[in-house]
């Protein structure tokens, strides 16, 4: 399994098409920095074919008010949670 990271969010940046494009079925995508305003309706949309395996870091959600408004299908971690993804991970991707 790959942890993908995208720090851009889809409102400012295609990169995550190309991030998309790349995962394979058991990957997971992580949304971090600029990223996690990806994690709001209606962008969250662009990554449903990933629903379950889509994750959004807490504290960048909170450093950037939006705690608490994100697409039900989005799954929230902490720094813990980021921590444990990439522990599982074969290895981490980047998308900048």
């Amino acid at each position: 399994m790959l942890l993908h990271l995208l720090n851009r969010s889809a409102a400012s940046s295609h990169v995550y098409r190309d991030a998309l494009r790349a995962m394979a079925e058991d990957d997971c995508l992580l949304l971090t920095e600029d990223g996690v305003y990806s994690a709001l309706m209606p962008l969250a949309e662009h990554f449903s074919a990933v629903y379950g395996r889509l994750f959004a870091l807490r504290e960048d959600l909170a450093s950037r008010g939006l705690e608490g408004r994100c697409a039900e299908q989005i799954v929230i971690v902490d720094m813990e949670g980021f921590v444990q993804l990439t522990e599982d991970a074969d290895r981490v991707v980047s998308w900048f």
